[in-house]
C-alpha cells in the first residue's frame, strides 16, 4: 500500500481505500501485479498466457494444449507458475475448467485467501446464482483433485479460515474479487486477484480508474482527492441507466449502490431523449444484435444497424443511449467489413455523446477518440484527424499516463500526422 492511501472502515461499505494526502488528477495511486491471473477461456488461443499480450501467432504448450506464448522466452519464465496447472489441465482434459475455477485454484495453491478483503455472503445471492456458482464448486473440486501433490494441497487448505475451505465459499469469494484484465482497447484478456485493491469500493461517478500494461494493473485519479476522501472505482460500464447499473450490481455484486449519480438521475433525460416508440425499437433489437456480434456476423450486423438507424430518423438525438449503442455496433461491424468512411461517419456520430457521458477523463472516451482519430488518418483528414488525437492524448495522458504503450502510440499518431501535413506545403 502506497502511503497516499490506506485503509478505512466505510460507513454503510465496510472496509475501503481513503486518501491520507491529497492526490491530484492523473496521478498515478498505485500499481501492482497480480497475485494470481490467468488469461480469459474466450482469448485463450490469441492472447500470451505470460505477458498477456494479444498475437496472431502464438506457441502452443505441447502438454496441456491450452495455454500459449508468444514465444520460448516467454514460454520459460511462465513454466514455473505452469507447471503445476499445466499437469491438472492435461489430466482434465477434453474438460476446460472455467476462468473462476481456475483462479480458484491458483488461489488455493499460492494460499492467497487471506488477502480476499471482500467477503461474498450467500445468503444475499438469487437461487439462480448460487446453483451457479455450486457447479462451479463442483467443478473446482473435481480440478483440485487432479493436483498430484495432494499433500501439499492438503496442508493449504487446512493452514486457512474455516470460513474460507469449502469450495463454494472460494468461488464466491474470488468472482467478488476478481479484476477483468483488459488490453489497450478496453477488451477484456483475463483475469487477476490485486491484493488489497479488492477493497476499493464502487461509485458510479469514480475518482479514480484501472488500466492495465499486460497483467499489471494502475490506479489513476481522474478527479483531485483530498485527504480523507475515499478511493472510488466503478465495478461496471457505466454508459448505462440507472436502472440497469442497480440491477447488474445487484445480481453481480449484491448490493444497493447509493452513490451522488444514482441518486440524481440527472442524465436520464438525456440518455432517454428523443421519442419513445422510436428508441423502444432500437432497445428490442439490441439483443439480436449482440448475438450477430457474438456470432462475429458482421455483414448482418450492419445492415441491421443501418436499417434501425434510419427507421430511428434524425429527430431522434444521437445522445439517446438506445441509438448510441446501435451506432457503435454499426461503428464495430463496418471497421470488421473494412468500410472505412461508413465506419468514420457512425464513429463521429458518438463522440458529442461520449464528451456528454463521461464529463472526467475516462479510458472509454480516449479509446474511442483514438479510433475515431485512426480513421480520419486514414482517409487523410489530416486536420481532423490531429485534432481528434489531441483530444483522446488529453484523457489518456490522465488515465493511463505518459509511458503507457497506448499514449506512446497516441504521441506517435500526432507526429505522423503533423509531418504529414508539413509534406503537402
Amino acid at each position: 500500500m502506497p502511503p497516499t492511501v490506506e485503509r478505512f472502515v466505510c460507513p454503510g461499505k465496510g472496509n475501503g481505500l481513503r486518501a491520507t494526502a491529497r492526490i491530484s488528477r492523473g496521478q498515478l495511486v498505485t500499481s501492482a501485479e497480480p497475485l494470481a491471473s490467468c488469461v480469459s477461456g474466450k482469448r485463450a488461443r490469441e492472447v500470451c498466457h505470460h505477458c498477456f499480450t494479444r498475437q496472431e501467432t502464438l506457441l502452443r504448450c505441447s502438454q496441456c494444449k491450452m495455454a500459449r506464448y508468444c514465444n520460448a522466452a516467454c514460454q520459460k519464465q511462465a513454466w514455473s507458475g505452469h507447471k503445476r496447472e499445466c499437469k491438472c489441465l492435461r489430466r482434465l482434459l477434453p474438460r476446460i475448467p472455467t476462468d473462476s475455477v481456475r483462479l480458484a485454484k491458483l488461489s488455493l495453491l499460492f494460499s492467497l485467501r487471506k488477502h480476499f478483503y471482500i467477503l461474498a455472503d450467500l445468503n444475499l445471492m438469487s437461487e439462480q446464482k448460487k446453483q451457479g456458482l455450486s457447479q462451479l464448486a463442483s467443478m473446482l473440486e473435481l480440478y483440485v483433485q487432479q493436483e498430484e501433490d495432494s499433500d501439499l494441497t492438503q496442508e493449504v487448505t487446512s493452514a486457512l479460515p474455516p470460513s474460507c475451505r469449502d469450495p463454494l465459499s472460494l468461488i464466491a469469494k474470488v468472482t467478488c474479487n476478481c479484476f477483468t484484465i483488459s488490453d489497450g482497447e478496453l477488451q477484456e484478456v483475463g483475469v487477476g486477484l490485486y491484493s488489497s485493491l479488492s477493497l476499493l469500493n464502487h461509485d458510479c461517478r469514480p475518482n479514480c480508474v484501472m488500466v492495465f500494461e499486460g497483467e499489471r494493473l494502475q490506479l489513476r485519479a481522474v478527479q483531485d482527492i483530498c485527504p480523507e476522501d475515499e478511493l472510488t472505482i466503478s465495478y461496471i460500464e457505466t454508459l448505462s441507466l440507472t436502472e440497469e447499473r442497480q440491477t447488474q450490481l445487484q445480481e453481480q455484486y449484491h448490493f444497493v449502490c447509493h452513490c451522488q449519480r444514482c441518486s440524481s438521475k440527472k442524465e436520464e433525460g438525456f440518455m432517454l431523449s428523443g421519442e419513445e416508440e422510436k428508441w423502444q425499437q432500437l432497445k428490442v433489437a439490441l439483443p439480436r444484435l449482440e448475438g450477430l456480434k457474438t456470432e462475429s456476423n458482421w455483414p448482418a450486423l450492419l445492415e441491421s444497424c443501418s436499417n434501425l438507424l434510419s427507421a430511428a430518423g434524425a429527430e431522434l438525438p444521437d445522445e439517446n443511449l438506445y441509438k448510441l449503442r446501435v451506432t457503435d455496433m454499426a461503428l464495430d461491424a463496418a471497421v470488421q467489413l473494412g468500410q472505412w468512411e461508413e465506419a468514420l461517419r457512425y464513429g463521429m456520430k458518438t463522440l458529442p455523446a461520449y464528451r456528454l457521458f463521461y464529463p472526467d477523463p475516462h479510458p472509454v472516451h480516449g479509446v474511442q477518440l483514438m479510433r475515431v482519430g485512426k480513421l480520419q488518418h486514414y482517409l487523410e483528414h489530416l486536420e481532423d484527424a490531429l485534432d481528434t488525437f489531441k483530444e483522446a492524448f488529453t484523457i489518456m495522458r490522465m488515465t493511463h499516463g505518459d509511458g503507457h504503450p497506448l499514449t506512446s502510440d497516441l504521441r506517435m499518431k500526432m507526429e505522423e500526422c503533423c509531418l504529414e501535413m508539413s509534406g503537402r506545403h
